[in-house]
């Protein structure tokens, strides 16, 4: 009985006493008689010189675990109550202490016998603490998944990010070892994301070790569980991270990512998330790659028009989906097109009869054109969206006139003229908006059948107003001429009769 409890003052604390008494006596048991054991649980009430003497003993006779006990067993069997340890700190000392793990009783301990209330218990304290335990028991899935909850749960200002990418390689060995446990893949994405989110955030210019093994790691989990829709969603994001590096995205395109991911949105065409989070690291391996074979692509715009089409109101989706059919349509242009690092041609496009453009067939660009100006009109306020629909509509107009006709010809009471129109008022102050514009009214301008149509549309003014406003852009000033000379040209010969 603990020294306090003689005056029937009960606590935790008094528990720790004796539970250090019970260990005191089993580890001191092959030496001490139990005439000797008594009087010495005594004498650590007024003494501790004769705890000092068995604790030596221990060392000595090579007890096992001697110096943990050593450790251990003073902070235990304090008089003062308040200057004994918790049972959190005997749970922790023990189990997570690196003399301790490393004897021959602590291999045992570590498997299955451990309970899991006493994992709860060492992960009820601070980060550092449970990557402790979580390198303690890393035998153990079930202890990682409680872990790494728990991390999850912790607010930022506990968790004190953004951790040390060490934490990186943490997780992905964590992975590797649990590759069939989906619960530990979840959380462990979940992890990753919020460790490399917080890291780009502070740092753009971060990067992902290149030692890490991540890649490799994701794409391992997307093969192993390609039903797990939750963790398809978590892996996307994480591969959209490694694709911003770019010396990993060629390895993602040979690791086969466009097909998994365009199987994945025929699959999944009704989840919103796997279809946002697909599109979104299309768009991130696309935007600066070197495409070396389109093939994986041929299915690309059918699929994705097929999802904008499931989803006509989702302003999210309708941005994504854009922004991929844009650079779609740019691949097997001339190096340098924006948006694209380069490309390399395949030697299939010269057999295809009539034009495409990029990965876009003749036959699909109907649809494509209208999913274009559809979206603008859900959301013209969107910059981005804005940007890359009508960057879409100049490469499609640039390779066929059929398309450049169906933007200029009424549709829903209104043509792209005057949506057009709508969305410079809007953004009449942003060049990079009136670029877009001014882009792919120089593509329609090109084909005299259109010019008649862009003169009865009124849509001269404006292109004066670009050209006088937006000097300082040679770009905007150069396509805002050439469409006001096509004009003036259209307008004499009109006038001529000719």
């Amino acid at each position: 009985m603990a020294p306090e409890t003689l005056s029937f003052s009960f606590s935790q604390k008094s528990d720790v006493w004796s539970l250090g008494c019970i260990i005191l006596d089993m580890a001191s048991c092959s030496f001490v008689d139990a005439t000797e054991a008594m009087l010495l649980r005594k004498s650590t009430r007024s003494s501790p010189d004769g705890l000092r003497g068995v604790l030596r003993t221990m060392e000595e006779r090579k007890v096992p675990d001697a110096k943990i006990f050593n450790s251990l067993l003073p902070l235990m069997l304090q008089n003062n109550p308040s200057e004994r340890i918790t049972i959190r700190d005997v749970i922790h000392i023990t189990f997570v202490s690196h003399n301790f793990r490393s004897s021959s009783t602590a291999l045992a301990l570590h498997g299955p016998m451990v309970p899991l209330p006493i994992i709860d218990t060492l992960l009820e304290t601070n980060v550092a603490s449970i990557l402790e335990v979580m390198q303690s028991f890393s035998s153990r899935p079930e202890v990682q998944h409680r872990a790494m909850k728990r991390l999850l749960k912790m607010p930022e200002n506990q968790l004190g990010l953004p951790w040390p990418m060490e934490l990186v390689e943490m997780l992905v060995g964590i992975m590797k070892q649990h590759e069939r446990v989906p619960d530990v893949q979840l959380c462990a994405c979940s992890l990753l994301l919020r460790t490399l989110g917080h890291a780009l955030a502070q740092d753009p210019a971060a990067v992902v070790p290149s030692d890490s093994a991540i890649t490799p790691v994701l794409l391992s989990v997307m093969r192993s569980h390609p039903e797990k829709q939750e963790l398809l969603v978590l892996v996307y994001g994480l591969l959209a991270i490694v694709a911003s590096q770019e010396p990993a995205t060629d390895e993602l395109q040979k690791a086969g990512l466009f097909e998994h991911i365009l199987e994945h949105l025929d699959t999944f065409s009704r989840n919103r998330d796997i279809c946002i989070n697909g599109l979104s690291l299309l768009w991130a391996l696309l935007v600066d790659a070197v495409i070396v074979d389109k093939a994986p692509l041929e299915k690309a715009p059918g699929l994705i028009a097929e999802v904008m089409a499931t989803y006509p109101a989702d302003v999210e989706m309708a941005e994504a989906g854009c922004a991929v059919l844009w650079l779609l349509s740019l691949l097997g242009e001339q190096p340098g097109a924006p948006g694209l690092a380069g490309w390399t041609l395949d030697p299939r496009d010269e057999a295809r009869t009539g034009p495409s453009a990029g990965c876009i067939e003749e036959h699909q660009f109907e649809e494509v054109v209208v999913l274009f100006l559809q979206s603008i009109r859900l959301c013209q306020d969107r910059v981005l969206l804005v940007n890359n629909a009508y960057r879409g509509l100049a490469s499609l107009a640039e390779v066929s006139e059929l398309a450049a006709l169906q933007v200029v010809m009424p549709e829903e009471d209104s043509s792209g003229l005057t949506l057009l129109q709508e969305t410079y008022q809007l953004h009449r102050d942003d060049p990079e908006v009136v670029e877009s514009i001014c882009v792919l009214l120089a593509q329609l301008a090109s084909y005299d059948d259109i010019l008649p149509e862009l003169l009865s549309s009124g849509i001269e003014p404006l292109v004066e107003e670009i050209h006088g406003r937006f000097t300082s852009s040679l770009e905007l000033v150069s396509d805002a001429g050439r469409v006001l000379r096509r004009l003036e040209a259209s307008r004499r010969c009109s006038e001529g009769g000719q």
